[in-house]
């Protein structure tokens, strides 16, 4: 399934989006509401929900509707996964690849408050300046759990979706020299969407190991129509059952909880920019991320 969070009638609903861009309503039929709830009760339901996509004529038209975050998130974590983009940041900065790196993955907390979905984003003056898209995946967690190893993590998984992890990269450089890991850079917006891809969509692209599954999905970010990012992410030098394992390591995860792969090689500016050469995002930058089976999240700086 495609699942989607959108407005109508006033009414915040849960629905799949079909290959014809129309919607079917699930809240209804199945008493869910929100994303949160119906991903809990989702393995319980899963063929009567296909059957009843299957089945039904009400459909509602994608342009009647307005698009939200697939989810709102209970916390929002971002993992630092791909190793390229790793490397190639820090070698622009005069820095060294972290011997650690390959150790454990790695996250940090960001603002599950400031999450948004496709559209328009109003970006506050400070964080301007050196404003950056980042190219990632996101997972969200389908059940609660604690010290889940690798080989069951994927099944935690509710589905993947595409995420844009926004930076002002001039306060994050200044605030990551007091060695906390990234705040007022990361905090003002995260963007995800447009819909949530279920595993059993992915099973083509899938190639199952003892590390956790691995998906062969190509990723892209277009800003104004130019292209400017390609990898895949099957590079993922950290696998997301990986992750959770990490994650979950004497701390319990929640159905909602949405964990990012982190950026891709490519993937921002930060990586592409060249001393000297700088580019970062202005208002009235379109930027698209594409990714293989997840659709496309389009936001507009405003």
């Amino acid at each position: 399934m495609k699942l989607v969070r959108y407005i109508h009638n006033s009414t915040e609903r849960v629905g799949h989006l079909t290959s014809s861009n129309s919607i079917v309503d699930l809240s209804s039929e199945f008493n869910c509401y929100s994303m949160t709830e119906f991903i809990s009760k989702q393995r319980h339901l899963c063929q009567k929900v296909c059957e009843y996509i299957k089945s039904t004529n009400d459909k509602i038209d994608i342009s009647d509707v307005r698009i939200l975050s697939p989810i709102k998130p209970r916390s929002l974590r971002d993992a630092y996964a791909f190793r390229q983009h790793v490397e190639t940041s820090r070698r622009n900065r005069g820095l060294d690849m972290i011997e650690e790196f390959d150790n454990f993955p790695v996250y940090y907390y960001s603002n599950a408050d400031a999450v948004t979905g496709p559209g328009d984003i109003e970006v506050d003056d400070v964080f301007m300046n050196k404003l950056d898209f980042e190219l990632e995946v996101a997972v969200v967690i389908s059940k609660e759990g604690k010290n889940i190893p690798c080989n069951e993590a994927d099944d935690y998984i509710a589905g993947l979706m595409i995420m844009n992890d926004f930076s002002a990269r001039d306060l994050q450089m200044q605030e990551m020299k007091l060695n906390l890991g990234p705040a007022k850079g990361k905090d003002f917006t995260t963007s995800l969407g447009p819909c949530l891809v279920t595993l059993d969509e992915l099973t083509d692209n899938t190639t199952k190991s003892s590390e956790g599954n691995q998906y062969n999905l190509d990723m892209e970010c277009f800003i104004n129509n130019e292209k400017t990012s390609f990898d895949n992410l099957g590079n993922m030098s950290w696998t997301f059952a990986q992750i959770i394992e990490r994650i979950s390591m004497g701390t319990t995860i929640f159905p909602g909880d949405v964990i990012g792969s982190g950026t891709c090689a490519t993937g921002c500016f930060l990586e592409l920019n060249q001393k000297n050469n700088e580019r970062w995002l202005k208002r009235g930058d379109r930027v698209e991320l594409r990714v293989d089976n997840l659709d496309t999240l389009t936001n507009k700086i405003v």
